[in-house]
This record gives structure tokens, C-alpha cells and sequence, in this order.
């Protein structure tokens, strides 16, 4: 079953939340958005001011919907969204602190959906004492065109939670596709690079402060080591927000193919028959990426002897297995 991510966008009051959700409305490019609010007014504002009460849904344009709710109606929502759209974002600021919001998704009893991160706010301009970074998989810096030097803040909120991707904006310009895939013109068969790599958009965001982002790609002909790729993802390279794509793992008498889905601190792996050779083809997406240096410690998870392979080794991925 492909699940539905479910994105959980949070942030202080005023950070530009509202904003970026509108923009990733109209930057989609084609992908249906479930949004989820409780404040009816702030999304979509003519259609939900008509719908006007908690448990609405109205449709937007470009096929995407959006969804007032109050918290104890979030899990029901996600199953109406889930089939209907091929992302959902929930703004978690009006429905509780972003810790239950994502702990609800975690726990949702709705099988078609994934967790898809936590993308927390921050406004540039009214710089927090101290913001709340624990459960962030991404900062996203809004109003960088309001204060002189951004650059410092970003080492601020760095400095507070070592490693976290921090992306710096202006008016919640986020390209779509550093939070979720865009939606494949066409797919046959076994997943390709092309639908793994994230779309960069067109020339309308060059030049705008968040396109500081990049992805990495890395294929391999031999299988990997599971402990090093664990070692590898346990301590993952700073910047580094999502990964994903397929691993093919060396085990004597098995062959071990799974899907790789990174989000934050969040893992995944699923059992993924796929024709053809098998191979590792993975995309790692994140802000500021060292990519040489990526490759090289991807490369050195290589086995070049896979009959020495303990399958043990295996149960430090099958633990992450949904």
C-alpha cells in the first residue's frame, strides 16, 4: 500500500504558518494537498469562511481540499483525506502543542498514512528566546528579508539542536518538493531516479533565500553492509531532513530489498519486491548538504563480501520495519 504522508506544520503565532501552507496550495505543481486547520478562516479564506464550522471540508483549486477540525476529530479526518490526496498537512499550532499533534499521527489506527515530519516556524524578524526545536525534523527561518543578518540565527537554532536542517525563507517561499514529492508525470514499474530526485520548480522561485536546499544521489551495483547503513543513519549528516528510495542489503541466502523512508528522526523500511537487478538507489534531501562527503561514507557501506556478512546484523534493520 503507498501511505499518505501527513506533514505537521507548527510555529509561534504570527511565524507565517498560514503562509506557507497558502503557498505550498499554489506551488504544488499538480499535487493534490489535504490540508487540516481548526481555524476555518486562515485557509482557503472565502471557502472555509463559508463552510464556517469545525468538521468541513471544501475543495480548492488544483484538486486539493481543505479541512476544519477540531483534535479529537484528527484521526477520522485523516482517513476521509487518505486516497483522496497524495499529501496531508496539518497545522498543529490550533489543534494542541506540536509533541500530541505528531504523537497522534504516530499513533493514528488509519493504515494508509505516514508520518511525514515536523516542520516548525520560525519568525526571523521576532527571533524567540527560546524556541522549542525537540521534535522539528525541519526549521523553516521566515522573514529573512525583514532582518539584516539571518545568518546568525541560523547558527543559533543550529547551535540549540545540532544537525537539524534549518532553511531560510522569505514570505513562506519553501519549494513544495523539499517537504513532499511532487506528484510523478508518469511511472512504470519499479521506481526510477527521476520520480526519487525532488523537482526544483520553475525560474518563479531562483533567487529566493530557502533555495539554499539540494539533493543527493547515490546508487550502488553491490549490496550494503546493514550495520554500517544503520551506523550511517544513526548518525546522519548535519542539514540532512529526508531520504529515501530503495536499499538492497547483504545477507547470506537472503536477498533484502526495502524501501527507505527518512524523515527527521523518523526511519522506515518496507519489504519492496521490485523487478530487474537489484541495487541501492537512494535520494538524501536536505539543506547545506555536503554531497562528496555523503557519497564517500555511502560508498564505505559497500560489502564487498556479502558471504561474510552475519545475518544477524539484519535485525538492526528489520526493528525499523513497518
Amino acid at each position: 500500500m503507498k501511505r499518505t504522508p501527513v506533514l505537521v506544520v507548527a510555529g509561534f503565532l504570527g511565524a507565517g504558518k498560514t503562509t506557507l501552507l497558502n503557498h505550498l496550495l499554489t506551488g504544488a505543481r499538480g499535487t493534490r494537498v489535504g490540508v487540516v486547520v481548526n481555524d476555518f478562516g486562515s485557509i482557503g479564506i472565502d471557502a472555509m469562511a463559508v463552510a464556517g464550522q469545525v468538521d468541513s471540508t471544501v475543495s480548492l483549486d488544483g484538486g486539493c481540499l481543505c479541512c476544519a477540525v477540531d483534535v479529537s476529530g484528527l484521526d477520522e479526518m485523516l482517513g476521509k483525506l487518505v486516497g483522496r490526496v497524495d499529501v496531508i498537512v496539518v497545522e498543529a499550532s490550533g489543534l494542541a502543542e506540536p509533541q500530541s499533534v505528531v504523537r497522534m499521527v504516530l499513533a493514528s489506527e488509519q493504515p494508509g498514512i505516514a508520518y511525514g515530519g515536523l516542520v516548525l516556524v520560525v519568525d526571523a524578524a521576532e527571533f524567540p528566546d527560546e524556541p522549542d526545536l525537540r521534535v522539528a525534523d525541519l526549521v523553516v527561518l521566515n522573514k529573512v528579508d525583514r532582518v539584516a543578518d539571518h545568518g546568525a540565527l541560523v547558527a543559533a537554532l543550529r547551535e540549540r539542536k545540532p544537525g537539524v536542517a534549518v532553511v531560510a525563507a522569505e514570505r513562506g517561499r519553501v519549494d513544495p518538493a523539499l517537504l513532499f514529492d511532487p506528484r510523478p508525470r508518469q511511472r512504470y514499474g519499479q521506481l526510477t531516479l527521476d520520480d526519487l530526485v525532488a523537482e526544483l520548480g520553475e525560474d518563479d522561485h531562483a533567487g529566493h533565500a530557502h533555495h539554499a536546499w539540494g539533493a543527493v544521489e547515490f546508487t550502488a551495483e553491490r549490496p550494503l553492509n546493514p550495520l554500517r547503513l544503520m551506523a550511517f543513519l544513526s548518525d546522519r549528516p548535519a542539514g540532512l531532513y529526508r531520504a529515501k528510495g530503495h536499499a538492497w542489503f547483504a545477507a547470506p541466502g537472503h536477498d533484502q530489498r526495502f524501501e527507505l523512508q527518512v524523515v527527521g528522526d523518523y526511519l522506515r523500511f518496507d519489504r519492496t519486491p521490485w523487478p530487474g537487478e537489484p541495487r541501492t538507489e537512494l535520494v538524501l534531501i536536505g539543506v547545506d548538504l555536503d554531497a562528496d562527503a555523503i557519497t564517500t561514507r555511502l560508498r564505505a557501506c559497500e560489502e564487498p563480501d556479502p558471504s561474510s556478512v552475519n545475518p544477524q546484523s539484519m535485525l538492526e534493520v528489520l526493528r525499523y520495519l513497518v
